[in-house]
């Protein structure tokens, strides 16, 4: 028998009661019943993000709630800035493109963070641009970028600052009234703790005032449509039900632990998996501007990290993320968002040193677990 230890950084762990939640009779979301407990999600979310406006939910991917963002604000032939250093900063431009959107790329080295005076340069340059797209925490390279201060550049002028926070939101604080963020998007299979399936944006009010010009034809993400209709508690077309049950129970331990406390509790984890990296002689992939969501890690020279990562999730039972593109086959990416506790961080890195030994590589044994504790034991209880 081997136990399975899901580790990567999406999908993360689901915790047993939000299963349960989850696998309640089904109810028809055209019922009071649905209503009341969407009502008390879309409050719950409110917090989540830290606005005062609406919280859309959709049955997507967080890639949808992207998609959305740029359909409802942008038309053809508009000008954007989009900050690309990964994959996912990529996946704002090839959404921008596909609707004839015109972007001008800032090209960031993978696993570093924009520098602000390049986005004030960016901005300088194309007076013009509708909207500036960024990731708050980059999923690909364990980065993040400083989404305050590039929102303090954009609330001044009339470019949308459009955030994609899939893996900040719920992680650290980004609050998004207080940093004048215009578009925030996450998705449910994150620090929500729940599978995929769901996404949600929020969109500042002068984003709305935005979306009621002409844009880019939507249908089925027709925000507007979306907001009249969950305003009454109700939603647009079938909602993912199950999902929202689970979402209901999600944002009630959230709010149980304190959202100040979910931020230490992440914060600490990734600062004993980066600590662990650090005992083991592994460079981080994001030494400047790491991500508490999860850290990534090169792996010795001559070893295929894809094989290291395919060995331990086949024959081990823990499953890490491995590298895209030029990345691939040289680092692992160890997850620490959302179902993580300290234990799980002891059992990925005790893993990590015996995948690593039989790849090969010298370990001493117990190094990278014993720097890792010593980070987490400050967090236990008095006794």
């Amino acid at each position: 028998m081997i136990k399975r230890y899901l580790l990567t950084p999406g999908p993360t762990p689901v915790p047993p009661e939000v299963a349960l939640k989850m696998a309640e009779p089904i109810i028809h979301h055209r019922t009071p019943e649905f209503s009341k407990i969407f009502s008390e999600v879309r409050g719950g979310l409110q917090k989540l993000f830290q606005t005062a406006g609406d919280v859309l939910v959709l049955a997507s991917s967080g890639t949808g709630a992207m998609e959305a963002s740029v359909v409802n604000l942008l038309s053809a032939g508009d000008r954007v800035i989009v900050v690309n250093g990964g994959k996912f900063g990529e996946r704002w431009t090839k959404i921008c493109q596909s609707y004839g959107v015109v972007v001008e790329e800032l090209k960031v080295e993978w696993g570093e963070a924009v520098a602000v005076d390049r986005v004030r340069a960016a901005l300088e340059q194309f007076p013009d641009a509708k909207a500036l797209l960024v990731q708050a925490s980059e999923t690909s390279t364990t980065a993040v970028h400083p989404v305050e201060e590039i929102a303090a550049l954009t609330r001044t002028r009339e470019t949308l600052l459009i955030v994609d926070g899939i893996t900040a939101v719920g992680v650290y604080d980004v609050p998004m009234d207080r940093s004048g963020v215009d578009v925030l998007v996450t998705g449910s299979q994150k620090a929500l703790m729940l599978p995929p399936g769901l996404a949600f944006v929020a969109l500042s009010e002068r984003a709305w005032k935005r979306a009621d010009k002409p844009h880019l034809p939507s249908f089925y993400f027709d925000l507007n449509r979306e907001r009249k209709n969950q305003a009454d508690n109700t939603t647009a077309y079938t909602p993912a039900v199950s999902l929202v049950f689970g979402l209901h129970a999600v944002l009630e331990m959230l709010e149980q632990e304190g959202y100040e406390n979910v931020f230490r509790r992440h914060a600490r984890l990734a600062a004993a998996t980066r600590a662990a990296g650090a005992a083991l002689g592994l460079k981080p992939l994001a030494p400047r501007a790491p991500s508490p969501a999860a850290t990534g890690l090169y792996m010795p020279a001559g070893l295929d990290s894809g094989k290291l990562t395919k060995y331990l999730r086949d024959k081990v039972g823990v499953s890490f993320a491995g590298g895209q593109d030029h990345l691939k086959g040289k680092i692992v990416r160890i997850a620490h968002i959302g179902y993580f506790g300290d234990f799980d961080i002891v059992t990925a890195i005790a893993a990590l040193e015996m995948a690593l030994t039989k790849f090969g590589a010298r370990v001493d044994f117990g190094s990278g677990v014993a720097a890792a504790e010593r980070v987490l034991v400050e967090g236990l209880p008095s006794v």
